[in-house]
Parts: structure tokens; sequence; C-alpha cells
């Protein structure tokens, strides 16, 4: 499928929020990214209200686009939907293609390889990467959507984070032994653990966004 020029722009601003280029709170200005991306307005709103769509923008009245703030709100029912939806997959994995099996561990290789050379936000790629190949077990495209389109909006909560290794690092070993319940055949350990696993991740998200209001009061 061709990509219009409005999708386009969407990925590449896109990437730049989840790679924190358009750090949440930042107005999107449409004189400035036309200028730097060399397209229309009208190509530009179309890009915006994709965007909106998929939570990673808001529209203000008379104020513009603004990369979305979330609150400790969006980020629990966020956490409530893709527990769900991971644990689904631990469920399925004793059915799930080889290579769904094989996503699951190599991201936890590219997280650690990325760990040993210092790349603290290629580690949260890969942490991402890795939940999405653990719901990836069920086999469904539809949760491989919901997935990416809840993965892109938990990336804003992780700006809040103020040590992107200090937030990660500890899930590396705890992402190895996710991996290795599973390629044993533990899969009611493995959803034990997932779940105390994301419960632990949601309480450290949520003490920082915390943290942050509270500078913000």
């Amino acid at each position: 499928m061709t990509l219009s020029t409005a999708q386009r722009v969407a990925g590449v601003l896109r990437d730049r929020i989840e790679g924190g280029g358009l750090p949440p709170g930042t107005r999107l200005s449409e004189e400035a990214l036309g200028r730097d991306l060399g397209v229309s307005r009208n190509t530009l709103r179309e890009a915006f209200r994709l965007l909106v769509h998929e939570s990673l923008v808001v529209h203000r009245l008379n104020r513009g686009v603004f990369v979305r703030v979330v609150d400790p709100a969006d980020v629990t029912d966020i956490y409530r939907v893709r527990a769900a939806l991971e644990r689904a997959g631990v469920r399925a994995a004793a059915g799930a293609a080889p290579a769904l099996r094989a996503a699951v561990t190599a991201a936890v290789d590219h997280a650690e390889r990325a760990a040993a050379r210092g790349d603290w936000q290629e580690v949260a790629s890969a942490d991402l990467r890795f939940h999405r190949a653990l719901a990836a077990l069920s086999g469904s495209p539809r949760i491989d959507a919901a997935m990416d389109r809840l993965l892109a909006e938990l990336r804003l909560a992780f700006h809040a984070m103020p040590s992107p290794r200090r937030f990660h690092e500890p899930f590396l070993v705890r992402n190895r032994a996710l991996a290795r319940l599973l390629e044993d055949g533990e899969h009611a350990a493995a959803e034990r653990e997932l779940t105390t696993y994301l419960d632990d991740a949601l309480e450290l998200i949520l003490g920082a966004l915390r943290e942050r209001e509270g500078e913000n009061a």
C-alpha cells in the first residue's frame, strides 16, 4: 500500500514525538513544520488529524495543536489494557508460530546489547518491542494494532521519567527471566511474573508523573 504524503508526514512527526524531539506539551507550529518538512498546511493538518486519532497530539480551540501530555489516569488505563493483551499472548505462547516466539527473545537480546553500549533510548525501544512481541504471540492482527497504539501513547509517559537508565535497567533482567519462562513452557509462571512486572512498572511511572505534577503546581 502506497502511503499518502499526510501519512508520511504523520510518520515523521510520530518518530520525533516518540524519540523526544517533540516532547509532551510542545506546540506544533504549522508554519515551522511546513517549512521544515516542505509540505503544505493542508497536508500538515491532515497529518495532525491522524495523530489526534492515535492520541499522540491534541487540538486546543484557538490555540493550536500540541503534543499530548498524559496524566496518571491515562497511564493507568493504558496499563490495564496492555496487561490484558500481553497476558493473552502469554497464554497463547505454546501454540504460537516459531517466528513469533523468536521475536520475544530477539527483543531481549537487542535490549541487552543496547544497554552494554549505554544506549538507553534504544533499550526503551527494545523493551517496547519485547512487550509487543509478547502480545503478538496471540497471532491477532487486531491485538498487534492495538498494542502499536498503546505503546506509542506510553512513549509520552516515558518522557516523564527522570532517568531512562534508572527506569529500564532493572527490567532488563526481568525481560530475560520472562523470555526463559516462555522458552521452558512455564506459561502460568510467566503470566504471574508479567502481572507483577506490569504492576511495578505502572507504579514507577505514576510516581514520576505525580512528582512532575507537584513541581508544576
